[in-house]
């Protein structure tokens, strides 16, 4: 209880201090600024200051906490790259080729590559049949609510789930894992489903899948019901079928849309570190990118110098594919 009156306190003076925060700057920028009771000159003066002064003043907190919490990172974990385990000595780019050298890295890579190569494709294609579908049925809203329900669930709580879907209890003994519950009821023995390597991998991706699905589905059905009911219309009297419909009018109409959810997800499955974390803490071959800088920087003593190499190696991964998205959505405002 004590949390949640702590947690409560702390949104209800946030939302209050922005409040505050908005119409105390407005009344003293209108204050510093008057156009009341003067000369239409000097009005007209007062008002283009205050206007152009007014967005800094909203735009100001966001840039400093940017600064703070997302700038000067960056800078410090390169600096930090550069140093020692104790991120005083410098040692150039000697963190760099340990981690080139290290088998705990190269086996992070590989695991980051299958899942960049299965979650997001996967994610994307079922939340997309799903919108489809959905939406020619009356329960279609049902549904979209019960598919989007794990985006609600935090990842460390959609692995602490599905950990008693793939719970292993030796044979003989009643099983409470779903998945070995059904393996033993058609005759099959008991697997320790995470402990399997390579596979395991797979069976932790599809908790990620189950929770980005969701998401997926929502952004794309929306971009389906753009699709004007008029080019429908005309190639059902073309004579399309629904597979054509489907694949060579309402795709490609959507190719953006579905480029920005592949790449969106794309982005989150190279910062993934909960579910491994939860599930395997990288044991049995399962370890990424970011469980390993998390590992190498606050255990075993911490080496924030190797950390903060694996942090940027993920940073360099990511900022092409944030870069493409912005171009991507520029280009379409410019378009409009």
């Amino acid at each position: 209880m004590e949390q949640l009156a702590g947690a409560l306190v702390t949104v209800v003076i946030g939302v209050l201090g922005c409040a505050a925060y908005f119409f105390g700057s407005n009344f003293l920028l209108d204050a510093a600024f008057p156009s009341r009771g003067r000369d239409p000159l000097t009005a007209a003066r007062n008002m283009r200051r205050a206007n152009a002064i007014r967005p800094w003043l909203f735009l100001g907190p966001a840039l400093l906490v940017l600064g703070i919490y997302l700038v000067y990172p960056v800078f410090e974990s390169l600096r930090l790259s550069l140093h020692d385990r104790s991120g005083r000595n410098f040692v150039g780019l000697s963190n760099y080729v340990w981690m080139v050298n290290n088998p705990g890295f190269r086996e992070s890579m590989f695991n980051n590559m299958l899942w960049l190569l299965f979650v997001p494709a996967l994610s994307t294609f079922l939340g997309l049949v799903i919108a489809a579908l959905t939406d020619r049925i009356w329960w279609g809203n049902i549904a979209k609510s019960l598919i989007f329900m794990p985006m609600a669930i935090s990842f460390v709580g959609a692995s602490v789930i599905w950990k008693f879907i793939y719970d292993y209890r030796a044979a003989g003994s009643e099983q409470i894992g779903i998945l070995n519950a059904i393996v033993v009821y058609f005759g099959g023995e008991p697997q320790a489903w995470i402990t399997i390597p390579f596979w395991n991998n797979f069976f932790l991706m599809i908790i990620l899948v189950w929770i980005q699905t969701g998401f997926a589905m929502v952004i794309l059905s929306a971009a389906l019901r753009g699709i004007p009911d008029e080019t429908i219309e005309a190639a059902v009297i073309d004579g399309a079928n629904g597979f054509q419909i489907f694949f060579k009018i309402m795709i490609p109409q959507i190719w953006g849309t579905i480029a920005v959810v592949w790449t969106t997800i794309t982005i989150l499955v190279l910062k993934v570190f909960d579910i491994v974390l939860a599930m395997t803490n990288g044991q049995w071959n399962t370890q990424v990118l970011a469980n390993l800088m998390f590992d190498w920087m606050f255990r075993g003593g911490g080496d924030f110098g190797r950390g903060a190499a694996i942090a940027m190696v993920i940073m360099v991964l990511v900022i092409p594919i944030m870069v493409w998205n912005i171009r991507r959505a520029s280009a379409e405002m410019e378009g409009r």
